[in-house]
């Protein structure tokens, strides 16, 4: 029996090495852009299943460790999906749970897949994890071409969907490439585990201004709020951007205060300008 997988790979970014690579990057908490945090990368396994290729990348920056995971279709489509350490251990033992299953079902039916006695939807065998705001739906299913596990991994609040689609064969190794990797790393998802600052607060005529660090899955946060005549308005800046919108302020404050120093002297000027027109 050939598993194939479900050829239905999800739209995401990757740096691997496929030169008809393109599609847009898939966004979530693990995502690191242009002006973030620095990202590591601590560790990378490779694996080959059937005709794919399958990056387990062990990466690390401020918000703490995670795993990414990035499948590669024969014909150089990509996907990918991001797992905290903690998710990548619990997906780990489903992994084991999902591996007897399959090798009960291939005990049970040798030879080619038999479509008409499966469920209208091909599902044998599903499982949910949940992580934060992240939700990651387990499914072993089956198709024409054969058995797969596919994994989709969305976000509550909204964006798109990511999947891979991993060959039911290639789930013991894939575990067993896990497992390595969370021997070495632990299951810890790490993260900024420190006392935050406590609050400040400055008044400035009749306006209140409240400064708030704070920490959430995506990171530590600073939340600045202005009050007035009990209302109140409020922006949030992620950590990772504090020292860039520090500069911007400063470099507005240094060119107010030369365009300040510059008032009485252009002043004293003009005096002198008009004494020395009296003489």
């Amino acid at each position: 029996m050939s598993d194939l997988g479900s050829g239905d790979e999800g739209i995401s970014g990757s740096k691997y090495n496929a030169s008809n690579m393109e599609g847009a990057s898939s966004r979530n908490d693990f995502d690191t852009s242009a002006g973030s945090a620095v990202e590591q990368e601590l560790a990378t396994k490779m694996l080959q299943i059937q005709s794919k290729r399958f990056y387990l990348d062990v990466k690390q920056n401020r918000r703490g460790r995670f795993i990414k995971v990035a499948e590669i279709g024969a014909d150089g489509r990509r996907s990918q999906i991001y797992l905290a350490l903690s998710t990548a251990a619990e997906f780990r033992d489903h992994l084991s749970s999902f591996s007897d299953y399959y090798a009960s079902l291939a005990g049970q039916n040798a030879g080619p897949p038999n479509t008409d006695n499966l469920p209208e939807d091909g599902k044998l065998k599903s499982e949910m994890m949940i992580k934060d705001n992240r939700r990651y739906y387990l499914d072993l299913k089956e198709n024409a071409r054969g058995r797969f596990l596919r994994v989709s991994q969305t976000i509550t609040r909204g964006g798109p969907r990511s999947q891979i689609a991993l060959p039911a064969q290639g789930m013991i190794e894939f575990r067993d490439a896990l497992t390595d990797l969370l021997e070495e790393f632990g299951a810890n998802d790490g993260g900024f585990k420190g006392d935050l600052p406590e609050e400040r607060h400055m008044k400035v005529d009749n306006k209140n201004f409240y400064f708030d660090i704070g920490q959430n899955n995506r990171g530590v946060y600073m939340r600045i709020s202005e009050v007035k005549n009990n209302f109140r308005t409020s922006i949030t800046i992620p950590e990772k951007c504090w020292i860039r919108f520090r500069d911007i302020f400063n470099d507005y404050c240094d060119k107010m205060k030369k365009s300040s120093d510059s008032t009485p002297i252009t002043a004293d000027n003009n005096l002198q300008t008009t004494a020395n027109s009296l003489k």
